[in-house]
């Protein structure tokens, strides 16, 4: 469960890597890249990034590497825009929520009973 204070620097990393990847960033391997999720470690060092990409699973993989080989630029950046002791290592993850979301709505939606099947 993290603390108060990690849910703060959690939204600050998030908001800042956000406008980051909007305006600095100019690889187009990354493309349209989404932060979803930080989640830091107790002692704020390390942060793990979640993001999500449009595109195709190749694209996707492409413009995670992209993004990976950024962090230590990403890190800089994000040293200048928050004041924190410590700038956390970060490391970034594909997040793939909404994709297993959509796949668990098709297949309720497949499992849905029809009125028309239920009357049978």
């Amino acid at each position: 469960m993290p603390t108060r204070r990690q849910r703060r620097v959690n939204a600050v990393i998030r908001q800042a890597l956000s406008e980051l990847l909007q305006r600095d960033v100019a690889d187009p391997r990354i493309g349209f890249a989404t932060v979803t999720d930080v989640d830091t470690t107790s002692d704020l060092r390390q942060a793990h990034v979640y993001v999500s990409f449009l595109g195709t699973p190749e694209e996707q993989k492409e413009g995670l590497t992209a993004l990976r080989k950024a962090t230590s630029y990403l890190r800089r950046q994000l040293a200048d825009m928050v004041y924190l002791r410590y700038v956390p290592e970060l490391f970034i993850h594909l997040d793939e929520s909404t994709e297993r979301g959509l796949r668990i709505d098709r297949i309720l939606d497949d499992l849905a009973i029809s009125p028309e099947q239920e009357e049978e």
